[in-house]
């Protein structure tokens, strides 16, 4: 008697490989837009990312680049805080001594104390 020609057998699909995740790698991304609407919790959940990858001896590139951003939006905040303060106190200071009621500038302009 002859064997039957059995067909080889399918190789097992293994499908895609499972990513490689890290400790700190989602809280790292979610951290970079968090950075640029609210600077000091990106600045804060970046060095928790961060701090995480550490720990698993992973470097963290996402929670590296949102803590840069939150301290440079930090840093932009403030700049505009202080323009907008010095603006303030510079159109207060016209105003001083003025009656209420508008006045017209030497450029053109009006300027309205009140």
């Amino acid at each position: 008697m002859t064997d039957p020609v059995v067909p080889p057998a399918q190789p097992a699909y293994a499908g895609a490989a499972a990513p490689a995740t890290f400790p700190g790698k989602t809280l790292g991304i979610v951290a970079i837009p968090v950075a640029i609407f609210f600077s000091v919790v990106g600045i804060i959940l970046g060095f928790v990312a961060r701090s995480q990858s550490k720990a698993a001896g992973v470097k963290n590139t996402p929670a590296t680049v949102a803590i840069i951003i939150g301290f440079v939006v930090l840093v932009l905040t403030i700049i505009g805080w202080v323009i907008f303060g010095i603006a303030a106190a510079a159109l207060l200071q016209q105003c001083a001594g003025l009656e209420p009621g508008q006045y017209t500038m030497e450029n053109g302009g009006t300027l309205t104390c009140g």
